[in-house]
């Protein structure tokens, strides 16, 4: 199977409301509306978190095949597409692109300090990554037109992209990483390193890019392969958000004490997404300031309502204020 659009049917997405977010396959999640795939990542509630198991069970029905899409119309979109439209996509995309790769060598500390469930699941959250790497590897090469002879050659290739909000929040994912492999059983550290990647990269960020990135390709009629590929990957972050926040409420019962620790990174967080050096004209790609600083404070909210927790007045007034340069992954 091929998941591509004739451009000459009505529509390359022809989004069907009727469509089993739950359930469809590759070609049908590309006729899914983005907005509904992000609020199938909030299906949950704090008495009823899917168990990790439940959710390894999901991966085999939900897995997908990188290689079926079919990027061809999608380098013809991209070659009509305005310049300054294609500049500000990438520099939203490529934090996605680099963050994707950067997973696969941060997620493998993880796996010492967990439940033995959780492990289970761990171990497709990681199988994902690596489809979700090789996703963009493709786009990049197949639609932008970035060559290379390595996965490493390409992403060198989109670097000149990424802005701080993914230097910031990944940089201080690669620290946690290494205290987390010098002590992986520490419940503070893990805490730290739940709420820099599981809370704030895959459920704020990586959402958001989803979300403006999509939304984009689905209000224009374009990039149908980027479309289905992407929201297949952002039904994937669903499982990886919701066994992360379930993994966060059970530290914060095991010791309430550890809302501190959660504090105080998601601190260090939004100081370092209150400043950036680059400016995104998300104009061209039919957003505003405004509009993506909603969208991360608005992801932001609904993660801490699914875990129960309440933040400062300091922490809401820099949630207000947050600089919204975007990177995920």
């Amino acid at each position: 199977m091929n998941v591509h659009t004739d451009p000459k049917k009505a529509g390359a997405f022809a989004l069907d409301p009727s469509i089993d977010v739950e359930t469809t396959d590759l070609e049908g999640i590309g006729h899914v509306d983005i907005d509904r795939v992000i609020e199938y990542v909030h299906d949950t509630s704090l008495d009823r978190f899917p168990s990790y198991l439940k959710l390894y069970e999901k991966y085999h029905h939900q897995r997908w095949n990188v290689y079926d899409l079919d990027f061809t119309q999608d380098r013809k979109d991209w070659l009509e597409m305005p310049e300054d439209s294609k500049e500000t996509f990438l520099q939203i995309a490529s934090g996605f692109h680099h963050g994707e790769r950067q997973v696969e060598v941060e997620l493998g500390p993880l796996f010492f300090g967990i439940p033995e469930d959780y492990k289970v699941f761990l171990t497709s959250h990681l199988e994902d990554e690596a489809r979700h790497t090789i996703f963009f590897d493709r786009f990049y090469r197949e639609v932008v037109g970035i060559e290379g002879d390595t996965i490493l050659d390409v992403l060198d290739g989109s670097y000149q992209y990424i802005s701080e909000t993914f230097v910031g929040p990944f940089g201080l994912l690669a620290y946690l990483t290494d205290d987390l492999r010098k002590d992986p059983y520490n419940t503070k550290i893990l805490m730290r390193y739940a709420t820099a990647y599981m809370l704030w990269i895959e459920g704020v960020l990586a959402l958001s890019v989803m979300k403006i990135t999509l939304g984009f390709a689905r209000d224009n009629n374009v990039l149908p392969a980027y479309y289905a590929g992407f929201t297949a990957t952002c039904r994937d972050e669903a499982r990886h958000v919701q066994g992360g926040m379930r993994f966060i409420r059970e530290l914060l019962d095991e010791d309430p004490s550890l809302v501190e620790e959660l504090h105080e990174t998601l601190r260090t967080l939004l100081i370092l997404s209150s400043t950036s050096s680059a400016y995104v004209l998300y104009e061209a790609i039919g957003w505003s300031e405004d509009a993506v600083r909603q969208v991360l404070g608005n992801q932001l909210r609904r993660k801490l309502r699914l875990i129960g927790v309440t933040i400062p007045d300091e922490l809401e007034e820099m949630v207000d204020k947050m600089d919204p340069v975007l990177a995920g992954g």
